[in-house]
């Protein structure tokens, strides 16, 4: 079963590999959209590690790429800014897990093993969200409809470019 993990951090993607690939997991890393398609279409993967924001760029508009050249295809995908938009967006474009960084091999392995998905609901509790959070929610729905393209998205939310920056810098805040 080969993986292929895609994320534009060359150091975890390193060590993501080599760490699947002592696991037993036949893995090969690729740092940018095109390389990966590339490889995908020559390797035709059974489990992707598909990093959310790839140098700018949405990941999840390989989703679609990657199912095609392989429909049993399972993705994971990662992000170190998650957010529901997010999540609920990478599911319904086929992901099978949606995990937020830092994150544990155990945790990307039991996602690919996992047959009910993730539980979007649990991830939206009865509590109301804080006005931090409910800011980071809408910045990240934004984020996504410019296909991670800041200075559209800051254009969109009305806000100087390196406020926003600022902003998605730092860690997601908590409910």
């Amino acid at each position: 079963m080969f993986t292929l993990v895609i994320d534009d951090d060359p150091s975890f993607n390193a060590i993501l590999t080599r760490t699947l690939e002592r696991r037993g997991q036949p893995a090969i890393g690729a740092l940018a959209g095109e390389a990966a398609l590339a490889l995908a279409s020559e390797h035709r993967p059974a489990r992707v590690v598909l990093d959310l924001n790839l140098n700018g760029s949405s990941g999840l508009a390989l989703i679609p790429e990657l199912l095609r050249l392989n429909a049993d295809c399972r993705i994971v995908v990662l992000t170190g800014y998650a957010s529901i938009a997010t999540a609920v967006d990478a599911i319904k474009l086929g992901a099978v897990q949606y995990l937020a960084k830092p994150v544990e091999i155990e945790a990307i392995l039991a996602a690919f093993e996992a047959d009910d998905g993730p539980d979007l609901e649990a991830a939206a509790s009865d509590e109301p969200l804080s006005v931090d959070r409910l800011e980071w929610e809408h910045i990240q729905r934004v984020l996504n409809e410019n296909d991670g393209n800041i200075s559209a998205t800051a254009r969109a939310l009305k806000m100087h470019r390196r406020t926003l920056q600022r902003k998605l810098a730092k860690r997601p805040v908590k409910t």
